[in-house]
């Protein structure tokens, strides 16, 4: 099975230029493909992530994958998905976001061989304004820019001239890439169809109508209720682990519904398809047992993160549901407790009831603290306590920067000493 045909199975294409002659090219030879992405932030979410899965694969395939940073286009903003004008960023902010995505970039595609990196700004900013509408802006038909679905959706509301030629500069992009980087291929979501074909047109303007060239998108992923795949509840889930700790990063894939995991074990896994087909096996047959999220969890955290950091979101996973919290360092307190109800604590040691009571709020009562506390539904870091005489001491355990508590068999409070 070739590339494209792995990608077929994994319903991972959704528009080709030429679907023959790109066939022909990837049996043929190693072929160089690119993905851009613009640094409109400092760090991608696993929205971004999915055209750069596919290109590993290409990578993994024997491929050689080419990452266009857009330096230049960023400082303009693609209307590509956009209702409106994206605000423009200063230089200074581009530079840094553009930074840390090319140590995401080298941290994905540096194990397996050959990849190339590049910022369109080192071409885009030496082209002279009288360059560019002589050479390129001549090339471009403004009735079928008017009609590519990137501008046509944003006429009602209104697009700059700004915005506007975007689709004119990653056309740019493109011809450079295939005249300088050997790259024949341009790979996209599903929303840069308009933008990919443009980039073919002018390149066989330019170059004759024989210049092998093709284009690739992939379908926007949906999830099972037809909603857009990407965000969790609190917002996207980032790349970045300052962002979103490889805990939340893994607690995000393990969480998934069962409608939705073999799909998603297609997108963002490089398990065969007899893996993949045994844990939808699994799925049918005993879904309690969650095997198909958990290998997605697996394989999505160790392919960002590495193996130490699933071993981490292991860890915290297996602590929290035992209440063996003890068992946890003070980093990993971090990331299990992040998003979880916290209070701030003086370090000062008290009687237990006041602290639950006065301290933290955690119990509404005295009354109902010594009861809760005599049932033995409190946990204090770990351990059961039953007497009401019992002094929390902050200092004692996670370097004195917490205490966790737990309410009965799954209420926990992360106490954060000032």
């Amino acid at each position: 099975m070739n590339i494209l045909e792995e990608l077929k199975w994994r319903g991972a294409i959704n528009q080709e230029t030429d679907h023959d002659g790109l066939n022909d090219l990837v049996n043929k030879k190693s072929v160089g493909i690119y993905v851009g992405i613009d640094p409109t932030g400092d760090s991608m979410h696993i929205g971004h992530l999915i055209p750069f899965m596919i290109l590993k694969r290409f990578q993994l395939a024997g491929h050689h994958p080419v990452i266009v940073i857009g330096g230049g286009t960023g400082s303009i903003g693609d209307p590509s998905g956009k209702k409106s004008e994206r605000v423009l960023q200063t230089m200074d902010q581009v530079r840094h976001n553009q930074d840390a995505l090319t140590a995401q970039m080298e941290k994905l595609f540096g194990q397996d061989g050959k990849f190339e990196i590049v910022n369109n700004y080192d071409w885009l900013s030496k082209l002279s304004l009288l360059d560019f509408l002589r050479d390129y802006g001549k090339l471009f038909n403004v009735n079928t820019m008017l009609n590519k679905e990137i501008v046509a959706s944003r006429l009602e509301v209104g697009i700059s001239f700004t915005e506007f030629t975007y689709q004119i500069l990653q056309s740019i992009d493109f011809l450079h890439l295939y005249r300088h980087n050997d790259v024949q291929i341009q790979l996209g979501g599903a929303d840069q169809w308009g933008n990919i074909t443009s980039g073919t047109d002018l390149i066989h303007r330019v170059e004759g109508q024989d210049a092998k060239v093709f284009g690739l998108t992939i379908p926007l992923l949906l999830k099972s209720d037809g909603t857009k795949f990407g965000k969790s509840e609190g917002g996207n889930v980032w790349l970045d682990p300052e962002k979103t700790s490889p805990y939340e990063f893994y607690q995000f894939w393990i969480n998934q519904d069962d409608h939705d995991v073999i799909k998603y074990l297609k997108y963002f896994t490089f398990l065969s398809q007899d893996e993949i087909a045994d844990l939808q096996k699994k799925v049918e047959t005993q879904p309690e047992k969650r095997e198909a999220q958990r290998k997605l969890a697996e394989e999505v955290t160790e392919f960002v993160h590495g193996k130490e950091a699933v071993k981490q979101a292991e860890h915290i996973t297996a602590a929290l549901f035992s209440g063996n919290v003890a068992d946890l360092t003070t980093a990993e307190i971090e990331q299990g407790f992040k998003n979880m109800p916290s209070v701030e604590v003086s370090s000062e040691p008290l009687n237990i009831v006041q602290w639950l009571v006065d301290a933290t709020k955690i119990e509404k009562s005295r009354r109902q603290a010594r009861e809760d506390i005599t049932n033995g539904a409190i946990r204090i870091n770990g351990e059961r306590i039953e007497d009401v005489d019992y002094e929390i001491n902050p200092a004692n355990k996670f370097d004195g920067k917490f205490v966790i508590v737990r309410r009965g068999k799954k209420k926990y409070f992360l106490a954060r000493v000032k």
